[in-house]
């Protein structure tokens, strides 16, 4: 199968997982107690999280590997990672503000996992930004492969932020007490459905932007290839 026919499936298949996520989060999966209506987006925040920091490791493994071997196969897989991870995580961001608003009184805090949260992603915008104005310079992959490296770090430092500094953002999944957060096993169907969905999205969109990056670089280097030739004829 193609490349496109790969694209093709992957796309329908992320669809299919969407509107079951959707019918889950929606009408599936009981309203919570505490938090009401509102802790549905919880289904959306905690996928989108989870997606980005897959999304920015790859980044980083992407950018080992083209420190090591220089292959612009990598450089491309980086920067449509972050890419990629950059919508991701700029949802992380917009859910946790609309989630924080009715629970916390304010749309933001400068709470340990928010603030660490915001780091990441000015990280990964600077990285873009370098990307942006480096161009397609040798130089500027490999600026950006070590910046893509050292901005990973701060992966896991949101991950444990609940647990390192005092917050009042959840530990989500597990408690401070060591209980489980979804007690209702109609809950946790649900944030699988919903993280498979959202995986299947980054992946089928990464995807995407990888093979437009691919495509952008076999042109770049036929038009090398061309303007050498047309400088030989020339001397010649």
């Amino acid at each position: 199968m193609s490349g496109r026919g790969i694209r093709l499936w992957l796309g329908l298949v992320t669809l299919a997982l969407m509107l079951a996520a959707l019918y889950m989060i929606f009408v599936y999966v009981p309203t919570e107690a505490e938090q009401g209506i509102v802790q549905r987006i919880f289904y959306f925040h905690v996928p989108c999280a989870l997606v980005a920091f897959v999304a920015f490791a790859l980044v980083a493994i992407a950018g080992v590997f083209y420190l090591w071997l220089g292959q612009q196969v990598w450089d491309d897989l980086g920067y449509a990672a972050a890419e990629t991870g950059m919508v991701f995580c700029t949802l992380v961001l917009v859910t946790g503000s609309i989630w924080a608003k009715p629970i916390w009184g304010a749309w933001w805090t400068w709470d340990s996992r928010l603030t660490t949260t915001l780091i990441l992603w000015l990280l990964y915008g600077g990285y873009l930004m370098l990307r942006a104005m480096a161009g397609d310079s040798e130089q500027g992959a490999r600026f950006g492969a070590v910046v893509g490296i050292v901005a990973a770090l701060d992966v896991p430092i949101v991950i444990v932020s609940v647990r390192l500094w005092r917050t009042i953002h959840p530990a989500v999944l597990v408690t401070r007490q060591g209980g489980h957060g979804l007690e209702d096993p109609r809950m946790v169907a649900t944030l699988l459905v919903s993280l498979a969905a959202f995986t299947t999205l980054f992946i089928w969109i990464l995807c995407l932007r990888f093979a437009t990056l691919r495509m952008h670089t076999r042109l770049g280097a036929l038009a090398r290839s061309l303007a050498l030739a047309e400088a030989a004829a020339q001397d010649s």
